[in-house]
Order: structure tokens, then C-alpha cells, then sequence
């Protein structure tokens, strides 16, 4: 007698197993506690998985061979799935990382930051070639061990012109997003896989795979879970992106202004690509012309920093109205490489229209941005299982504490805390040394001037009890912890005697603790802008010498508890030697102090 695959859910006390009903015995199933996919033994280990490779065909031809590109993708898949017709959900991964990346430290491969502002920056070499890599049957073991072992499969790909995927690397171009979604298409019949790059058999997952998938990554690979759910295919349960880039303008400008990523200074679109265009060697050349050179390198405009259609078109924010994905959300806001606003601003819209979401925020860095692996496993057993654990009912926001355990963050109704006011502070004159800010606005107080240095860091001008190249205000001693939580916002009133220059601002702590430990000591956040985007950010207009411009922009979010005894400082100065670009010192900035202000987020409404 055939087995009768039919799907049953039992329920004995707070475990949860799911099996199909067999005439014989000592069939393998998944086991759900308190919510949780739990390990079975008989997934674990190599002997009980099954590993294949294939390549899926999309529905794009990035390379222009006259051939529809085929992404290469590995299986990992519980034994049972061949020997006792068992079903299961997967965990999706994919990447340009998977096949190898340009060797780091190669000089003179990164842009040069060391100009004027506007003016045309110097060229750039191309690194040495990546090594193509022939990753079969496995493209990576990550995520494997865990999610098997709990009645997963693990399925991973390259992106577009890495590794053995076809087609040309495009960073955030839309064969970005149709490929993930051609791979969720072969898992549920709807496309089709071969054993080979060109011709080959077919291969099919529908007789294993249940249709229901979940993805996640952190970086790169976080984005991508993004960029696969703005298709809108169907399949796609949940994405759990990490640190994602959710825009590239984002990521490497700011309001107008060229600003490198934290630790990558001189990266841009045109670097990255370089960095992982690791696909078959004889269609680099191709790629190199028609992407890199006719469409990257001809848009990046590092002249000017203005918003463009074209980075519009990498913007993930303005795609999301397809998504149907429940996203769980995960940042650092110490994350000063892909900083904390790419997600906040994801997560802000999908709340807006509707889309299940929540995020989880940590103090950490661009590391330290990963939910809790029981947050993890509750998403996908809910919504690949679809066992009723009651995450979707959980509170919105989960953050880690200063000095907490990262897997013992706090729940919190949402983010930013629904008790958090805006709080407005006005500068008053002494910035040169450090002036006071106040919640009580002084009239009169008129204007001050630094004079930019890129040589002096941010951190050796906010150590200062005194400097010519910065601008220091702050608040009185704390006399009970204040809580930040939101997203800063400053108006300034500036002006500049070239027609070009920086503009950087960062909230601070103090007094500053020279060699702090503590990741939250010192910096509560920061911002960028270009003056010359005062009254829009797609077109700039140089500067006239002496005239005073008005700008209103945003810094990064946060959300962190100031302790008693410190005071918040607003530090305005001009270049930043580690993000922005590197002028030659002398710039004069005047700021008109009564017309500035610092609007703070603070739960409660007030300073104490």
C-alpha cells in the first residue's frame, strides 16, 4: 500500500509534531516546543542530509548572449525527503560573497578622497581579477547544521555574475531581485532548474519542497531578502534581513554629500562591483563595459553627490508595495558601516502600509545586528510551519540594553518609543570652547566660525576643551538618565567662503572618555549634509561665499539611555576624516546660532 501523504498537525502539551500519516513506522518529523523547531536526531548530521547543485533558469538576460542567465544554486535537504516522502519548508540564502572577493589592500583600487569638493576626482585602478571558484555540490554550509537538524532544508545561491550564476554583477540593479525570486519560483514549480550551466536535465523541488520559504542574510546577503520580497513572489513567507543596505544612495552619500561607509573610506558602487564580480571569466570584459563602465561609472556622479533616477532605482524603500513577506528587521545602531537608518526606514514603511513587521536593535556594530536565534526559529516555525506560536502578536521593538546580553533584549511597544517627544535645543555662544544648549532659546547670540581641518579626526575635536576647527555645545549635567529614542534632526543656518564645503555634525557624550571600552561611550550619533542641497537634494547649486543657506536634515537614529552625570553634546564641524571626502584645510563655516537647533527624540519630553 502507497503512503497517504497527508499533512496532520498533533498537539501533546506544549509540543507540536508534524508528520504525515504512514502506514509504517519510525518516520522522521519535525518537533515544535513552545513554539520552536526543535533538533531530531535523525536530521542531524551528514549521513541523514541530502546535497545537490543545479542551476535555475530566470527571466533576465543581464549579459547579452541571447540566452536567459541560470543562477547557480546548491541543495541541503533532510535524507527523509527521499526515503519516506517527506515535505519540508526552506531557509534561503543568497550572495555575491559565496564565490570569492576581490584580495583586500590592493592600492590604489578604492577612490582617492584627497580633492576639492565638486571638482573631478582623480581615477582609480581596477583590482587584479577574482579567481572564478567551482563551489559544487555545496555553495556555503551556512546556516545548514542548525536549520536542518530542525526539519529545514537550507538552499544557497551567487548573485548574478558570481561564482558560477550567469549574467553581470549590477549592485542593486533589478536582476537582483529576479533572481532570488527565480529560485523561490523553482521551489515552487513555477520555474525550471538543470543539472548543468547550459542544457542538462531537468530538476524539480515540488516532490520536497513545500512551496514555503523563508529568507535571511546580514550585509549584502541582507539585502537581498529585501530586494527578493519587493517582486511580490509568491512563496516567500518571511525574511529576517540583517544590517541590510536598503538603499545605495544611502549608503554612500548623505543629503547630498559624498560620504564613505565607516572602515571603507573611498568605496563606491563602482568599487563594490569590483570587489565581487567573481562569474565566468569570458563574459567579465562584457559585464566590465556595459555595467560597470556604461551605467555604474556614468551615474555615479562624485562631482555633485546629487540624488538621481538612477540611484532611485537602487533605493529598496521606494519597491516595498509588493511585499508581502512578514519581516523581522535586525540593526546595530553602532553599525557605522551600513548604519542604522537603512533599516529604520524599512521598517517605518512597512508598518505604514500594513505589512507584518518588527525589528530587533542592539548597541553593537555592523556584527552585532543578528536577532536571537529563538527569535529566529519562532519567525520561521510560524510562518514556514505554520504553527501558531503568537509571534505576530508579539510587542514591535525588541532592543538590547547597554551592557546587555544581546540575547536578552528588551520588548518594547514599538520603535521609536511611542513615549518619545521631540525636544528642541538652541546652541548659545562659546562654541569655540563649549557652549551651552538649551532648551530655552536666547536671542542675540550670533554667529560663530570654524575653520575646516580634515587632519584633526572627529574624535580628537570632540576631546577638546577648545578648538578653531569645531563647534561644541552642550547641555548641563544629567541629573537622572535620559532616554533617546527616535530619529535627531537639526536645522542650521551656515554659510561658507568656497563655493564647496562639508558639513558633518555629531551628537555626543560627555565629558568625552578618552579609550572608552563601552561602545555606547562618547558617540550617540551623527549626520552629514552638503549646503549645497539646501533646497534640493537632485540638484546642487555651488555656494556664494558669505551667504547664509538654510538646511533642515536627519541624523542616524538611536535609541540609547544617557547615564546621570553626562552631558549631550552637538559638535558642528566640516569634514570628517572617516567618511567624507578630504579637501585641502582652510574652509571657514559661519554658523548663525539663532537660527540653529537640535531636535532630540527623548522618551518622557524633556531634559532633566
Amino acid at each position: 500500500m502507497k503512503p497517504t501523504k497527508l499533512l496532520s498537525i498533533s498537539i501533546l502539551s506544549s509540543i507540536i509534531v508534524v508528520s504525515a500519516s504512514f502506514a509504517q513506522t519510525n518516520i522522521a518529523t519535525p518537533v515544535f516546543v513552545d513554539g520552536e523547531a526543535q533538533e531530531v536526531d535523525a536530521f542531524k548530521g551528514a549521513a541523514n542530509r541530502v546535497v545537490h547543485d543545479l542551476w535555475v533558469e530566470t527571466e533576465f538576460d543581464s549579459d547579452g548572449n541571447g540566452t536567459m542567465d541560470r543562477m547557480h544554486v546548491s541543495v541541503a535537504r533532510p535524507i527523509q525527503t527521499d526515503t519516506q516522502g517527506l515535505k519540508v519548508p526552506v531557509i534561503y540564502n543568497t550572495s555575491p560573497y559565496f564565490a570569492g572577493i576581490a584580495a583586500p589592500n590592493q592600492k590604489g583600487t578604492f577612490w582617492d578622497p584627497k580633492h576639492e569638493i565638486g571638482e573631478t576626482p582623480p581615477e582609480h585602478k581596477n583590482p587584479k581579477p577574482i579567481a572564478q571558484q567551482s563551489k559544487r555540490p555545496a555553495i556555503s554550509t551556512r546556516h545548514t547544521n542548525y536549520w536542518l537538524s530542525r526539519g529545514f532544508a537550507v538552499v544557497h545561491s551567487c548573485s548574478p555574475g558570481t561564482g558560477l550564476s550567469q549574467g553581470c554583477v549590477t549592485i542593486g540593479g533589478e536582476n537582483e531581485s529576479l533572481a532570488p525570486k527565480a529560485v523561490i519560483d523553482w521551489l515552487n514549480g513555477r520555474a525550471k532548474g538543470y543539472t548543468a550551466a547550459t542544457g542538462g536535465d531537468e530538476v524539480v523541488a515540488t516532490n520536497w519542497c513545500t512551496g514555503k520559504v523563508g529568507m535571511t542574510g546580514a550585509s549584502y546577503n541582507g539585502t537581498l531578502p529585501i530586494a527578493a520580497a519587493t517582486t511580490g513572489v509568491d512563496g516567500l513567507e518571511c525574511i529576517i534581513p540583517v544590517s541590510p543596505n536598503t538603499s545605495y544612495y544611502h549608503y554612500y552619500r548623505s543629503h547630498g554629500l559624498v560620504r564613505h561607509p565607516g572602515g571603507y573610506m573611498g568605496e563606491d558602487v563602482d568599487v563594490l562591483y569590483d570587489f565581487v564580480n567573481s562569474g565566468y571569466p569570458d563574459m567579465r570584459e562584457h559585464c566590465d563595459c556595459e555595467v560597470r563602465d556604461k551605467q555604474i561609472l556614468a551615474n555615479l556622479d562624485r562631482e555633485s553627490g546629487d540624488y538621481s533616477e538612477w540611484w532611485a532605482g537602487r533605493n529598496y524603500v521606494n519597491k516595498l508595495g509588493k511585499v508581502k513577506a512578514a519581516t523581522l528587521l535586525g540593526h546595530g545602531f553602532n553599525d557605522w558601516n551600513v548604519m542604522p537608518g537603512h533599516s529604520i526606514r524599512v521598517y517605518e514603511a512597512l508598518k505604514k502600509q500594513g505589512t507584518i513587521c518588527q525589528i530587533y536593535l542592539s548597541q553593537g556594530d555592523h556584527a552585532n545586528g543578528t536577532p536571537t536565534r529563538s527569535m529566529m526559529n519562532r519567525w520561521f516555525t510560524r510562518y514556514l510551519y505554520g504553527i501558531e506560536n503568537g509571534v505576530e502578536k508579539d510587542p514591535r521593538a525588541f532592543i538590547v540594553r547597554e551592557g546587555d546580553n544581546r540575547n536578552k533584549p528588551t520588548a518594547y511597544v514599538d520603535y521609536p518609543n511611542p513615549d518619545a517627544k521631540m525636544v528642541t535645543l538652541f546652541p548659545q555662544k562659546g562654541g569655540l570652547k563649549v557652549g551651552a544648549l538649551d532648551e530655552e532659546k536666547l536671542e542675540g547670540q550670533g554667529t560663530e566660525t570654524l575653520i575646516d581641518d580634515v587632519g584633526i579626526g572627529g574624535t580628537k575635536l570632540a576631546a577638546k576643551s577648545e578648538s578653531e576647527n569645531r563647534l561644541l555645545f552642550a547641555t548641563a549635567k544629567l541629573t537622572k538618565p535620559l532616554h533617546i529614542s527616535g530619529t535627531p534632526k537639526l536645522k542650521i543656518r551656515v554659510s561658507s567662503d568656497k563655493p564647496a564645503a562639508n558639513l558633518s555634525v555629531w551628537i555626543v557624550s560627555l565629558p568625552w572618555e578618552k579609550g572608552a571600552r563601552s561602545i555606547n561611550a562618547n558617540i550617540i550619533t551623527r549626520g552629514w549634509a552638503d549646503p549645497q542641497n539646501s533646497k534640493s537634494l537632485t540638484e546642487s547649486e555651488p555656494l556664494e561665499p558669505g551667504k547664509f543657506y538654510d538646511l533642515e536634515f536627519t541624523l542616524q537614529p538611536d535609541d540609547q539611555i544617557i547615564p546621570v552625570g553626562q552631558q549631550i553634546g552637538l559638535m558642528i564641524f566640516s569634514s570628517d576624516r572617516d567618511f567624507t571626502l578630504w579637501p585641502k584645510p582652510g574652509t571657514k563655516l559661519t554658523v548663525d546660532l539663532d537660527a540653529t537647533s537640535l531636535s532630540l527624540p527623548i522618551v518622557g519630553g524633556n531634559t532633566p
